[in-house]
């Protein structure tokens, strides 16, 4: 084994890249082909528009709450071992998803799937800061978030591809062979590295933080079924108040905590943070709500629906490299502020055009890729540059965890307010009054995609209205994410515009945090 203190030649060190590349390539593959892909698992197993929100959440809530975990025990147990566990967890679970006879085996592997992608991706982004320094390791997580963007850009296209030629359970076969590639590319280059100061895993802030994420996420997903109102919602909110308090407790009381509470004293660090929550609300949602809309709703086809997807992800190709290039010139507080401004100008757009005017509309998601496509070149490389590089796998956990936590919250919350709007629409403009859960089921049909069921459901109110409501409720969706990713600009613009160059440490924030260390 080579040594995790020479530096490899420029080939294993590329190799090392591509086999990281490959893993950030097949987990957000693995995401958008869930989305396309659930309008027809729908239909194979008659499932309740609640059953197939967790197709996506479970996946994310198992991915976003034990990321951080997964950074200790890569610093605990060494980076390599993390990583090529996860990736071919990752690959038996994606085979065996293809296989699966219901929606509880589905969403339960979806599960263990994101624990898999946890252990792969903060422990390939610890390995990879561990090979490249300065601007070559600005360079190096660009490209890693322009391979994710490739992901994102083209996993609807090819779930599009995939479905109509052999059926939505030729996505996981897909994904699971690209897994495999990232372990051929890894195995006999990647080098072990720990962190030599790592201590025992933080169990009690896992289970309390992983608490959290579920109780909070359960509650949303279930509110527009059983009532903001209801017994068990407000249960399920309070168990999510008491998870949080525990975590906060523990983390403070903790020797060795999984995440250091204290690093939130630097506004750097709080900046970085929100990055990733405003991509989630400007981009990541709309990743998933747009091909239910053009699948379920509108009538397109899945390839359709796959090549209108590119318009919003495509610009991920290229805007994230040419970001880390503008960094010479702009600092990336500035970047990034920039690119949610153009974001939100985007989404604002694509709320106020007409119904079948598809060339602007394809145009509005041009815009909106292209703002966010700022600030998600610059987040990972920034994400690693807060505190020391021996401390990689705690900032790659955080930042992570961070990022797909706030992704599954996210798409919780635009659900719930989705539906809840077109659920408004409907009895404010149904011409036959019926009870209030009545509109909620069929709202919730027509947000998931499943304008057949919908229409069953509403048998006396007009497929035309249907679809009007749907598009009403999404255009006041629109414009509310397009405010809240001003304000994102704004918060961004405070904490970071200051910041003269990406990748580089604050030398005061590196010398408290030692300090405090």
């Amino acid at each position: 084994m080579n040594s995790a203190t020479e530096p490899l030649p420029t080939r294993g060190r590329y190799s090392i890249l591509a086999a990281i590349c490959l893993a950030a390539l097949v987990l957000p593959m693995s995401f958008t082909g869930g989305a396309v892909a659930t309008p027809f698992i729908g239909q194979t197993f008659d499932a309740h528009p609640t059953e197939l929100a967790w197709i996506t959440n479970a996946f994310m809530l198992s991915f976003g709450s034990l990321l951080m975990a997964a950074g200790t025990l890569a610093d605990l147990y060494g980076r390599k071992l993390v990583f090529m566990c996860g990736i071919a967890l990752f690959a038996l679970v994606s085979i065996l998803l293809a296989v699966v006879p219901d929606m509880i085996w589905l969403d339960l592997l979806r599960g263990v799937q994101g624990i898999a992608a946890a252990a792969a991706l903060a422990s390939g982004s610890a390995a990879l800061a561990q090979e490249f320094d300065g601007h070559a390791r600005t360079r190096a997580f660009s490209l890693l978030g322009t391979t994710f963007g490739v992901g994102l850009a083209f996993g609807p296209l090819v779930s599009g591809l995939l479905i109509e030629s052999m059926g939505w359970r030729s996505i996981f076969l897909c994904t699971a062979l690209l897994a495999i590639l990232s372990l051929i590319f890894a195995l006999p280059k990647m080098r072990e590295s720990r962190d030599p100061q790592a201590q025992r895993l933080d169990t009690p802030g896992v289970l309390t933080f992983s608490g959290l994420l579920v109780a909070f996420t359960t509650a949303v997903i279930l509110a527009p079924e059983q009532g903001w109102g209801s017994p068990v919602i407000q249960a399920l909110f309070g168990a999510a108040a008491v998870f949080l308090l525990l975590f906060i407790i523990v983390e403070n009381r903790a020797k060795h905590p999984m995440l250091e509470l204290g690093l939130f004293l630097f506004p750097r660090f709080v900046g970085v943070q929100i990055l990733p929550i405003g991509t989630c609300y400007c981009y990541i949602v709309l990743i998933v709500l747009l091909p239910f809309r053009f699948i379920g709703v509108e009538g397109a086809s899945a390839f359709e629906a796959g090549l209108m997807m590119l318009a919003l992800s495509a610009p991920m190709l290229v805007i994230p490299m040419i970001a880390a290039s503008l960094t010479r010139w702009l600092s990336a507080g500035v970047l990034c502020a920039i690119g949610f401004v153009i974001a939100a100008v985007g989404l604002y757009w694509l709320s106020v055009i007409p119904a079948g005017e598809h060339g602007q509309i394809l145009a509005a998601m041009l815009l909106t890729g292209i703002g966010t496509g700022l600030p998600w070149g610059l987040m990972d490389g920034l994400s690693v540059s807060v505190i020391p590089k021996e401390r990689a796998g705690m900032a790659a956990g955080i930042f992570n965890t961070t990022r797909v936590a706030s992704e599954g919250v996210a798409l919780a919350i635009t659900v719930a307010v989705l539906t809840a709007l077109v659920a408004h629409h409907l009895s404010l403009n149904a011409s036959v009054r019926l009870p209030v859960a009545d509109y909620s089921t069929i709202a919730q049909r027509l947000v998931m995609g499943d304008l057949q069921h919908a229409s069953t459901s509403a048998s006396q109110i007009p497929l035309t209205m249907l679809r009007l409501a749907y598009t009403a409720g999404f255009k006041t969706l629109l414009q509310l994410l397009a405010i809240f990713t001003l304000l994102t600009a704004t918060v961004v613009f405070l904490f970071l515009g200051r910041q003269s160059e990406v990748g580089t440490e604050s030398t005061t924030d590196a010398v408290r945090f030692s300090s405090d260390s």
